[in-house]
């Protein structure tokens, strides 16, 4: 082929087709989905590791119930304190009353 003669006009137009190919396999390839396998997989690693880091943990959460367990048992003999002392109230506004 002689330079003077070369079309560029059509040259042009299939660089841009081989780049526009390239382009959209490049792009096809990176975002190609994953087998469900794959994603599977990744639930079941996730759920080790929350797993692990809750038996990791499994001390702090023994403490923190304990002390919630405490802090009702307080609330309640506190409460049952308040009741035996409204009683008594009671019963003495009634021996003033005269009932």
């Amino acid at each position: 082929m002689d330079r003077e003669n070369f079309n560029w006009n059509s040259a042009g137009i299939w660089i841009g087709v081989a780049m526009g190919a390239a382009v959209g396999i490049g792009i096809a390839l990176s975002r190609r989905k994953r087998s469900r396998w794959d994603t599977a997989r990744e639930r079941w690693d996730t759920a080790r590791e929350m797993t692990r880091r809750m038996a990791d943990r499994s001390d702090d959460l023994a403490d923190v119930g304990r002390n919630l367990v405490e802090r009702v048992r307080n609330i309640y003999e506190e409460g049952c304190r308040v009741m035996e002392d409204a009683t008594e109230l009671w019963n003495q506004g009634k021996k003033l009353v005269g009932v």
